[in-house]
């Protein structure tokens, strides 16, 4: 396999929502579903979320787990949109972060360089081109990749069939039609040409469910 192992992690609704349509989403599970979404971390070599993930939740992405190594953090960031000022960016001379864009100049790359992100240009298709991502990360050695947010990242993932396993964690409320979707749009035309996942394990943890699906074939 010439690209890193993928995880899709999912934290949502019992109507596959992340985040209310305001963009609240603390928190929708509950504290052991979010203590094994940290475990999850501490077992991959990088961590991957979407710019809107970055930019609106401002996440620090580690494990907060004592003697486990945090991940390398990766954001899919087409138009270099993470802030200098981010939790990200200000720890990232202690624990890596890896910025994929379409363009690696401007001021603001300069400063984010500064602080000890490291920026990697990605080819474009309708935004970055997630193959070729595969294949930068592969090369510097990320061979179990972990995706947690957000939808349209997730999407992008499935929609290029690279998801292996699915780690989703739900928990027992509903936040309707207006909330954020854990999965973005797919596209699809037809039933047949949807993704099938195989159960593999479910279990409770508090009020949520726990459960963990593979690739078919």
């Amino acid at each position: 396999m010439n690209r890193p192992f993928v995880t899709l992690k999912l934290a949502t609704s019992l109507d596959g929502k992340i985040a209310l349509a305001n963009g609240e989403s603390e928190w929708i599970t509950g504290e052991k579903s979010r203590a094994a979404g940290r475990k999850l971390r501490a077992a991959h070599d990088g961590i991957a979320v979407g710019a809107n993930t970055a930019v609106l939740d401002n996440p620090q992405l580690t494990t907060r787990i004592e003697f486990e190594r945090d991940p390398v953090r990766i954001v899919f960031d087409t138009n270099l949109r993470l802030s200098p000022g981010s939790n990200l960016a200000l720890t990232a001379s202690e624990t890596p972060v890896w910025v994929l864009c379409k363009s690696d100049e401007g001021r603001r790359a300069k400063i984010l360089t500064s602080l000890g992100v490291k920026l990697f240009k990605v080819a474009e298709e309708q935004g970055l081109d997630v193959n070729d991502a595969m294949r930068v990360l592969h090369r510097r050695d990320i061979t179990r990749l972990l995706v947690e947010g957000g939808g349209t990242l997730a999407a992008s993932f499935i929609r290029h069939d690279l998801v292996d396993v699915i780690e989703w964690f739900r928990a027992p409320l509903i936040l309707g039609g207006d909330g954020r979707n854990g999965i973005g749009d797919l596209g699809l035309q037809r039933l047949d040409l949807a993704q099938r996942f195989n159960r593999v394990a479910i279990s409770e943890l508090g009020d949520d469910i726990h459960e963990r699906y593979e690739r078919v074939g």
